[in-house]
């Protein structure tokens, strides 16, 4: 599995917790578009933050093999990483189907 493929399914994952944890879909459900938006990018940007610093650290590449080295090239990788996790992450919320409690929290007719 590349960096790439586990960013991809972390931001699907935290999409799908977002969408069905019961009580955290509803409060996120009631923000603006604006808000929603910013709150996933601030999580994958963490995300991708903490992974840099594991990586400079030595511990990413001690837990699984994988190198991101601390230079130019590895923020260029470290970007590609984070573009595929926003992607799938945007993906994953435009088609995963809403529960009635969001419906309701957006005001939607059940």
């Amino acid at each position: 599995m590349t960096a790439e493929t586990l960013a991809g399914l972390a931001g699907i994952i935290l999409s799908l917790l977002f969408s069905y944890i019961p009580g955290l879909n509803t409060k996120y459900a009631a923000l603006s578009s604006e808000y929603k938006k910013l709150i996933m990018l601030g999580i994958l940007a963490l995300l991708a933050a903490a992974i840099y610093g594991l990586a400079c650290w030595g511990v990413l590449t001690e837990l699984t093999g994988w190198t991101l080295t601390c230079d130019k090239s590895g923020l260029i990788q470290l970007a590609r990483i984070f573009g595929v996790a926003a992607a799938l992450n945007v993906t994953a919320f435009t088609f995963s189907p809403q529960t009635p409690a969001v419906k309701e929290a957006k005001g939607y007719r059940i």
